[in-house]
């Protein structure tokens, strides 16, 4: 393989013309000829460049409404010959093939027709054939061709022309060959994404997962792990999709808590009043509503002060000037909302190493949308959980029933279980959890710990009585035993929900009524590992 090689002609084909006169002109100016076709081609006469029809050297007219233009071995046999070997070279004096040494192509705006609701006809006839085909073609004979995807690759080819001659390196040629190969790959993962889907494929037989590099991380959970960021093309608001305003770059951790939080304080309809979430290593540490940002802020602060430092704060309306300054009281590590104030801002500014970040909306938690984890060998896939129940979608299966602020307050303990590692229970008084626990092996030992937790923080608090006492508790699955029950029962809980379904449930109903404690069931669980 050569390193250098260089540039005598371009075939320029693109469907977002962003930045293609400027990139054109540059290569007329170095003397490279110019083919093209379509709207490419008119773009390019109309900025007054000389520019040639691929038609004109095919010698076959762009036809059946431009499906077929590029398909053909004049096209294909200058992006493929090698030009060191005789044969090839010998084949195009035959056939009258000239070198094409640079591709430009991007392709038709297929995910964007999907995006914008597009039926299955118009998703169809957005479909590249030619387009994927040139790519692959040039790709592969990358040690002659240098092939041209993405328009931010526009700046570094015209550097590199400057710089030797005319001519590409190897390196860089090697570089947009595999950026080619990822495009069309994940222009084909679109395809049959989104074909599955239309033609009601569930379990399609083959499946394929794409994404789009942002950045590099420092190293991944731990310092001793490589990491990085990609995103799915999704404009799904969070983290992804947020706007940065301040801080330092956000760790694998950063990332991940704060999807998590923002996900959680997203079940809160923000028209019905403000709340925010503080998560810690995925699991919320403290969830409250508010008639205000400041008053959620500090009741969510107040279900676990010790996990809240260095913790992610999430809040479902835009961040005021006060909410902002009781955040930086403490250190934080990120905070995400649906917009900031401008004094609210200032209040970060002098918390450099904070990271402010904003969206323009709350991710729609009710909206389908499919999750993957991978495994050993495999990836599993599923259905986010976009469960919900409501009043109307819950049994009393007890003797008492439970009062209309209990049902209020049983309800918020269950959206926040949805969001809490399993076994998940969580403790919830006048719409602020009074105490969390994630993740225990044993139902019973997640009780236990939540209430303990909310002891010590009565106790840093000066209070009387911890908080759990009144309290509303979730449990995310059934109480296989009544043991986890009489433990929130004994930490002062007077209302539990619950999935039911245990083979044990009498047992569990005779416990609650002997404990004269309302219970409910949702039919639902909320499993989260």
């Amino acid at each position: 393989m050569t390193d250098l090689a260089p540039l005598r002609r371009a075939l320029l084909s693109v469907s977002d013309k962003t930045g293609l006169v400027d990139l054109a002109r540059a290569l007329a100016d170095r003397g490279v000829e110019l083919l093209s076709t379509g709207g490419s081609a008119a773009a390019l006469r109309d900025a007054g460049l000389e520019v040639r029809d691929v038609a004109d050297v095919t010698g076959f007219p762009e036809m059946m409404d431009g499906r077929v233009k590029t398909l053909h071995p004049v096209v294909h046999g200058g992006l493929l010959a090698r030009r060191d070997l005789d044969g090839h070279r010998d084949a195009m004096v035959e056939h009258n093939i000239g070198p094409i040494d640079m591709l430009v192509v991007n392709l038709y705006p297929f995910e964007e027709t999907v995006a914008k609701g597009g039926d299955y006809a118009a998703c169809i006839e957005n479909i590249d054939i030619g387009g994927p085909a040139m790519i692959r073609s040039a790709a592969k004979n990358h040690a002659f061709v240098t092939v041209v995807t993405d328009v931010e690759d526009y700046a570094a080819v015209l550097a590199e022309l400057d710089a030797n001659d005319g001519q590409t390196t190897m390196a860089l040629r090697q570089t947009l060959a595999q950026t080619a190969y990822a495009r069309t790959a994940a222009y084909d993962t679109a395809v049959s994404t989104w074909m599955a889907g239309a033609i009601g494929q569930d379990t399609p037989r083959r499946r394929s997962f794409t994404g789009t590099f942002k950045q590099t991380m420092r190293y991944g959970e731990n310092s001793h792990q490589s990491a990085a960021f990609y995103t799915d093309g999704t404009e799904r608001p969070g983290v992804a999709t947020a706007t940065v305003h301040q801080g330092k770059a956000l760790s694998y951790n950063n990332i991940n808590d704060t999807d998590a939080a923002f996900e959680l304080v997203a079940e809160f309809d923000p028209a019905e009043s403000p709340a925010v979430a503080i998560v810690k290593h995925a699991n919320p540490c403290g969830v409250a509503r508010g008639a205000t940002l400041l008053e959620a802020y500090q009741n969510a602060f107040n279900c676990d002060r010790t996990s809240a430092f260095g913790g992610i704060v999430a809040l479902n309306q835009p961040l005021d000037e006060e909410t902002a300054k009781a955040i930086v009281e403490i250190f934080t590590e990120v905070v995400i909302a649906p917009g900031a104030s401008d004094a609210a801002k200032a209040v970060f500014a002098a918390k450099k190493n904070l990271r402010l970040l904003t969206t323009d909306a709350l991710p729609d938690v009710t909206t389908p949308i499919t999750t993957y984890r991978q495994v050993a060998g495999g990836m599993l896939v599923q259905d986010k959980d976009t469960g919900y129940v409501g009043m109307d979608d819950l049994k009393v299966v007890t003797k008492v029933a439970p009062t209309d602020a209990q049902m209020s307050d049983l309800l918020f303990a269950w959206k926040v279980a949805k969001h809490v590692k399993s076994n998940a229970i969580v403790y919830v008084k006048d719409k602020a959890t009074v105490g969390v626990g994630a993740g225990q092996m044993s139902r019973l030992d997640s009780a236990l710990i939540a209430a303990k937790k909310s002891e010590r923080m009565a106790e840093a608090m000066g209070l009387p009585q911890p908080l759990t006492i009144g309290s509303a508790v979730a449990s995310d699955a059934f109480f296989p035993f009544a043991d986890g029950l009489l433990e929130a029962a004994a930490a002062g809980a007077t209302c539990v929900i619950q999935p039911g379904g245990s083979m044990r449930d009498d047992e569990v109903i005779a416990a609650a009524d002997e404990a004269g404690i309302a219970m409910v069931f949702t039919g639902m669980r909320h499993f989260k590992h």
